[in-house]
């Protein structure tokens, strides 16, 4: 079934990773003969450290290794920098599996993923389903967003989810395997031919965005993407980024990220066009929630996030600067 390298990029996340770490020990012999890579982003914390005498303490030196980086240049550069390395292996590597250090994988996780890669030779890429740490299963498997989806987003009312039902960025989770638009980067295999075909992840990303993008770029050059629900990884979401931190105010590159994925998708009039009926169902919403029409009080969004988002699209959009860093 070839030979599998898997890819863990952390920042700051040692005592994650080196639980991932633990998790995969029994599932080695699934890689085929390949290697787990720990691409530290220059945490500064002592991660490297850490994480090598984890390694050595463990008996894991046989098949996993930590890779330093001199600077950070975001979740696309430090899974690149592994990428170049699994392809560049003296010993060819039939896939990559990019794994998130706030993940463990359930036993026979990797087995799964590995054995539909091979039974599906025009899939291009997997992805795991995702458990919460309730046990719960989130949505892994999505739409590609657009302006509609942006709409729904924004008015969070019923019977317009209901309508725009098939734009849903997140839909159900399924129980089947099936083909989707784009797989959580959380776990998600990459077979070597697509790396071949299309090149790296775009680093125009520092974080978030990235894997969508990737799989869409994957879907135009005529791969499929598929959800392998065989193939369970618990996900303790936000924990590696403080995402999920309602209270705190987004960071910036988040902002960034989503500006540069619709200008590539749809076009500069496709943000805006996202941008504007994101707004109006946002009014909506508010309209809604001002006259005690059931809308919720509480949105769960970060501080200032409307502000955020549609002045920093307009500034950047202005300042000609739409597609790139903030």
């Amino acid at each position: 079934m070839g030979r599998t390298w898997i890819v863990i990029v952390n920042y700051r996340t040692a005592d994650l990773a080196v639980d991932c770490l633990r998790s995969l020990a029994p599932q080695i012999g699934d890689l085929g003969g390949g290697r787990v890579v720990v691409v530290d982003n220059a945490s500064g914390d002592g991660s490297v450290e850490k994480l090598s005498a984890a390694i050595a303490r463990e008996g894991w030196s046989g098949w996993a290794e930590v890779m330093p980086l001199e600077r950070n240049g975001g979740f696309a550069f430090g899974n690149n920098t592994g990428i170049r390395a699994a392809l560049a292996a003296p010993e060819r590597v039939d896939q990559v599996l990019l794994l998130n250090p706030d993940t463990v994988a359930r036993p026979g996780a990797i087995k799964a993923l590995v054995a539909f890669m091979a039974a599906h030779p025009r899939a291009g890429i997997a992805g795991s389903l995702l458990e919460n740490a309730e046990g719960g299963v989130e949505c892994s498997a999505h739409r590609t967003p657009s302006p509609l989806s942006e709409l729904d987003a924004g008015a969070r009312l019923g019977v317009l989810t209901r309508l725009l039902a098939r734009h849903a960025v997140s839909p159900p989770a399924r129980s089947e395997a099936h083909a989707c638009d784009w797989v959580s980067g959380a776990s998600l295999m990459l077979r070597r031919e697509v790396l071949e075909q299309i090149g790296p992840m775009d680093e125009g990303y520092f974080l978030y965005f990235e894997e969508i993008d990737f799989c869409c770029r994957a879907r135009q050059a005529g791969w499929s993407v598929w959800y392998v629900p065989k193939s369970r990884v618990m996900h303790l979401e936000g924990a590696a980024t403080g995402i999920g931190a309602r209270a705190k105010r987004r960071a910036g590159y988040w902002y960034d990220s989503r500006r540069r994925f619709f200008i590539k998708q749809h076009s500069i009039a496709g943000l805006v066009a996202a941008d504007a009926l994101w707004a109006a169902g946002r009014l909506l919403f508010l309209l809604r929630r001002g006259l005690r029409l059931g809308a919720q009080r509480q949105t769960n969004d970060p501080q200032w996030f409307m502000f955020d988002l549609l002045w920093g699209d307009l500034r950047a959009l202005a300042r000609g600067r739409a597609g790139g860093r903030s």
